[in-house]
């Protein structure tokens, strides 16, 4: 259960130990080197050298457990980023930057820095992680249309629509898969087409799975390259045919889409992909997995390492 009251949220000092304890369980590793001989590795103190600094004997380059991680350079307090970390990670439909700058203490711009910092670190490494679904497994796929678009774009198969001429056309498209009983990747693309989607249809999932979509036209071509390819047909009120469904990535959809109207409300299409990262990784560590609050809180600063995001990167991605 969360306390507010834990040392590592209050003390800067206990928060970096418990950074060091996710990082370096075995001892300091240097990140400029790789070097692990304790050893070659001494700690410096003093009074003109800040806690938690050390010195490889190796490469003669001083660090601490946040160099190389999303935490690096920052002036705010450690502890108050671990805190930070914990209500994102726990917080099913996200948190505002407003709310965190309330709950830290810091400014508004400082919190939403620091939101867009830990969704760097939510980022999934798709290289590592390997494909979804496999031999006997059903991946569920299904596109959904959020916000408004910069440029009105229409796409090719949903021109000519009736509720078209009532609304404003235009929504920016969202790609999702999902593995039953796994894993969720979403992607932001530019336009929803059959070529876009099958790209991310072959990047993703493994060619043995079986394939769940609804009768959209984007994907009966890319289907047939599967083990299987199921469809049900909602235009005609059908929604389950025994195994038959997309119902877990429209309930992917949902949390997403009530998080970003509720919490979030505003969004620069430039960051979409970052808000979609931020859904996919509290998903796939969701409490059904019996993963807690805590555990998800502690992967996710795990997964800090090894991720650079600077204010200068995001204004460019504002303006982009």
């Amino acid at each position: 259960m969360f306390d507010l009251t834990n040392p590592i949220y209050q003390d800067a000092d206990k928060a970096r130990k418990h950074l060091e304890s996710i990082h370096w369980p075995n001892g300091p590793v240097c990140p400029h080197c790789g070097n692990v001989d304790p050893a070659r590795i001494r700690k410096l103190e003093g009074k003109s050298t800040r806690p938690g600094v050390y010195k490889c004997n190796d490469c003669r380059k001083p660090f601490s457990v946040t160099v190389g991680t999303v935490f690096e350079r920052s002036k705010v307090p450690l502890n108050k980023w671990v805190l930070a970390t914990h209500l994102i990670a726990a917080s099913k439909k996200g948190m505002s930057a407003h709310q965190l700058h309330r709950m830290l203490g810091v400014t508004y711009k400082t919190a939403w820095f620091m939101a867009h910092r830990i969704r760097e670190a939510m980022k999934e490494d798709v290289s590592t992680s390997g494909p979804m679904g496999g031999e006997g497994k059903t991946v569920e796929a299904d596109e959904t249309y959020f916000g408004r678009r910069e440029d009105g774009y229409v796409s090719p198969q949903r021109k000519g629509r009736p509720y078209l001429k009532r609304k404003k056309p235009g929504k920016r498209s969202v790609v999702g898969l999902v593995e039953r009983g796994g894993r969720v990747r979403t992607f932001h693309v530019k336009h929803a087409t059959k070529a876009s989607v099958r790209d991310i249809l072959v990047r993703n999932v493994d060619r043995k799975s079986i394939l769940h979509t609804d009768e959209s036209r984007l994907y009966p071509d890319t289907g047939r390259e599967y083990a299987k390819h199921k469809t049900v047909k909602h235009s005609a009120g059908e929604y389950v045919r025994g195994t038959v469904h997309t119902n877990t990535i429209e309930n992917v959809f949902s949390i997403f889409k009530r998080g970003m109207i509720g919490v979030y409300q505003h969004c620069g299409e430039a960051h979409l992909h970052r808000y979609l990262a931020e859904f996919d990784f509290r998903y796939n560590r969701r409490a059904s997995l019996k993963i807690s609050d805590g555990e998800r809180a502690a992967d996710l600063l795990r997964h800090a390492r090894g991720k650079r995001l600077t204010y200068r990167r995001i204004g460019e991605a504002a303006h982009a």
